[in-house]
């Protein structure tokens, strides 16, 4: 019998993007909740910087997507500058994240949006060989790496986006 979370929309979503993209991981389904970084990484035994973040702010009210590290903080003031906008800042909120992304705050995933998001990547997480980020649900999650997430996404890295 599958996990009940693996047959959720958002989840289903997720798992179709990854092929299509032709990600080399399958979504897993956690027995523990994965909704924040701290969650994730104890469910799944790692460190807590191999969680991927995904962070959606709007730079002038467009809707940008920022992949952080879970060990480190976003440096909002350098997301103009890394994803070639002009504007202020803002923390999305839920709505918002919703409609850019699909999917609810907890359970945000780098791909499988509804429409291209300008994304940054942040390049801390490339001192990880493999990192873990959402897939649709709070309880689920996939494997990656950073020069995945660079393929599979329109994402740029940026090393000046977290501390």
């Amino acid at each position: 019998m599958s996990e009940p979370s693996l047959e959720k929309a958002s989840v289903r979503r997720v798992r179709e993007a990854l092929a299509d993209l032709g990600a080399l991981h399958e979504v897993l389904a956690l027995p523990t909740s994965a909704r924040t970084a701290q969650e994730a990484a104890d469910s799944l035994g790692v460190p807590l910087g191999a969680i991927v973040k995904s962070l959606v702010f709007t730079i002038a009210g467009r809707p940008v997507m920022a992949l952080v590290a879970g060990d480190r903080q976003c440096v909002t003031e350098a997301l103009p500058a890394a994803l070639g906008l002009e504007g202020t800042v803002a923390r999305a909120d839920a709505a918002v994240v919703r409609e850019a992304t699909g999917f609810a705050i907890g359970g945000v995933a780098p791909v499988g949006h509804p429409t291209v998001l300008p994304l940054v990547i942040d390049a801390s997480l490339g001192r990880f060989e493999a990192v873990w980020a959402a897939a649709g649900h709070p309880h689920c999650v996939f494997r990656t790496t950073l020069e995945e997430l660079r393929r599979i996404t329109p994402g740029v890295v940026a090393a000046d986006i977290s501390r």
